[in-house]
């Protein structure tokens, strides 16, 4: 008998989705609780819509909470199923608060879909299939709500990102809210539901240039960086997941109080900002990729603090369990939770105070690891690149941007990049990087052969060197270009990345390990036939890509 069903991730259980427990680690209660969370948070974007329909104001605390409860349920976020029933009880009141206002002004609102959202449910743990996607009877039609779903959750990501940082665009959380309303009250033929899927990668573009300009300007443009792989020898605190802002409030309490900071996984890039690797102990990146932390943070002795997703669940008596910290929309049970106060300030202290009692780190490697070639630095080789082109020692671009993972199939990316031609560059950004990304690959006339833009967000780096090699070459279309796309997702983040590249006319991409067990096989067929996305196969038969 199935207790939940969740197929969002590309690690679910025999490639079909989880029916008992979440591969990730996510319990089958918490699984009920985050689908109702996501069916309240829909009945508050609804109403948001009929209110917006009707030129009235919705408060702008509404877009903070449907950002974070999206946010909430991306995979390896939030295991805390007590914070998540608060998040629905909190839900299904701002949505009633949107219902008494929208009643008072004599405004209509949607009130049935396949669940029937208006009103709440007698007990949060309902049945599994009652508000979990397999509610949509029809696999096309669900196939591409749950698209359309994901590539909001990811977007949600990025704006929460932007908006720790101060900034925030009204247009973008009105269309999430209206996304979200479209697919819950409203009867979408195919053909509406595709419009959605490209409407939803635009508004992706936007999301990404947003919290782009948001780092930027708050951080400075990415430098090429040479990123220390070892340890000093004070105590340390290491720091993973995603937020910037997470990590500058850290360096600023930590100045000379006798502890380094460490970077983890996403958080490599935040040593190719000027702004932050002013600070002397931000000493180096600790690890690998998220999947790797059981094994890395039991080395690394200090408190860990998880910015966002890509959290583990560590095994019963992990050294390392009671130094979890948590932040944002992440969360474990029983671990610390570092909330913002209204101003948005956190208070690191307890954090501080305990790596003071560590042990420094215990070493994983030792040397350096370049990045930092976001659009900004690529188009400062824009010269170097065209010569070289010209000249023929670079036939290739090799876009592998996205996300790794546990599954033995993602060694493939690391045996891809070792036997790509030697005339071929890697484009990369998100953690699949860590498959190749310390496989000592040379240069090309003085180019890095890897060259990392960042984090799964700053893909959209890669976006803008596509349409800046379009120009160059004086070609029409980015298609044309010796460009090839090879994408790792695991999580939604990537499903945004993807749902944007496709919303720009780019064909042909390759994904892996293995299709999305959400795309139904007949929108399989229909995506390689109209835009000639498809899955991979083995390396020596997909280096034709590169061919």
């Amino acid at each position: 008998m199935e207790k939940m069903f969740c197929f969002q991730c590309q690690e679910t259980a025999k490639g079909t989705g989880c029916t008992k427990a979440g591969v990730c680690g996510k319990q089958a209660s918490t699984a009920a609780m985050m689908d109702m969370l996501l069916f309240a948070t829909r009945g508050i974007a609804v109403v948001a819509t009929s209110l917006r329909q009707h030129n009235m104001q919705v408060p702008t605390e509404v877009a903070h909470f449907v950002d974070d409860a999206l946010f909430t349920t991306i995979t390896n976020a939030n295991f805390d199923e007590d914070v998540i029933r608060r998040k629905v009880t909190a839900a299904f009141e701002m949505r009633d608060q949107l219902l008494v206002t929208a009643f008072t002004a004599h405004i209509g609102v949607p009130a049935v879909d396949e669940t029937c959202w208006f009103g709440r449910p007698e007990s949060y743990q309902s049945k599994a299939l009652d508000y979990s996607p397999m509610r949509t009877v029809d696999p096309e039609i669900r196939s591409l709500k749950e698209l359309i779903t994901y590539g909001l959750k990811g977007m949600a990501a990025y704006l929460e990102h932007a908006r720790n940082l101060g900034y925030s665009d009204g247009a973008l959380d009105a269309f999430i809210q209206r996304a979200l309303s479209d697919i819950t009250v409203k009867m979408l033929y195919l053909d509406e539901l595709v419009a959605l899927v490209f409407e939803t990668g635009q508004h992706g573009v936007e999301a990404m240039a947003l919290l782009d300009k948001a780092n930027t300007f708050t951080y400075g443009r990415p430098e090429v960086t040479e990123v220390n792989l070892g340890v000093g020898t004070r105590p340390g605190i290491l720091v993973t997941g995603h937020d910037l802002r997470d990590l500058e409030m850290l360096l600023e309490q930590t100045q000379d109080k006798g502890v380094d900071i460490y970077t983890h996984g996403e958080m490599l890039p935040a040593h190719y900002y000027p702004f932050l690797k002013k600070y002397p102990h931000l000493v180096g990146n600790y690890g690998g990729a998220w999947w790797k932390q059981r094994e890395e943070f039991s080395a690394f002795h200090g408190p860990i603090l998880f910015t966002t997703n890509c959290l583990v669940p560590p095994v019963d008596g992990a050294p390392y369990r009671e130094k979890m910290f948590t932040t944002n929309s992440a969360g474990f049970p029983g671990c610390r939770h570092i909330a913002a106060d209204g101003d948005g300030w956190k208070d690191f202290s307890p954090i501080i105070e305990m790596a003071k009692q560590c042990q420094p780190p215990a070493e994983l490697e030792r040397g350096t690891i370049v990045g930092g070639f976001a659009h900004d630095q690529v188009a400062k080789l824009s010269d170097k690149i065209a010569e070289a082109v010209k000249k023929g020692h670079i036939r290739k671009f090799v876009v592998m941007a996205g996300c790794d993972g546990r599954m033995h199939s993602r060694e493939y990316y690391t045996e891809f990049a070792y036997k790509l031609p030697k005339d071929c560059i890697i484009l990369t950004a998100g953690c699949a990087k860590y498959r190749y990304n310390k496989l000592h690959l040379g240069e090309i006339d003085g180019i890095p052969r890897v060259l990392d833009a960042g984090q799964c967000n700053d893909s959209y780096s890669w976006v803008l060197t596509a349409f800046a090699l379009r120009d160059l070459f004086k070609v029409a279309d980015v298609n044309e270009l010796p460009i090839v796309y090879n994408i790792a997702w695991y999580e939604q983040k990537a499903v945004i990345v993807l749902l944007a590249l496709l919303s720009l006319g780019i064909k042909n991409i390759h994904v892996g390990p293995t299709l999305p067990a959400f795309i139904s096989p007949k929108l399989a067929i229909l995506l390689k036939r109209k835009l000639g996305l498809e899955g991979i196969t083995v390396v020596d038969d997909d280096l034709r890509l590169a061919a």
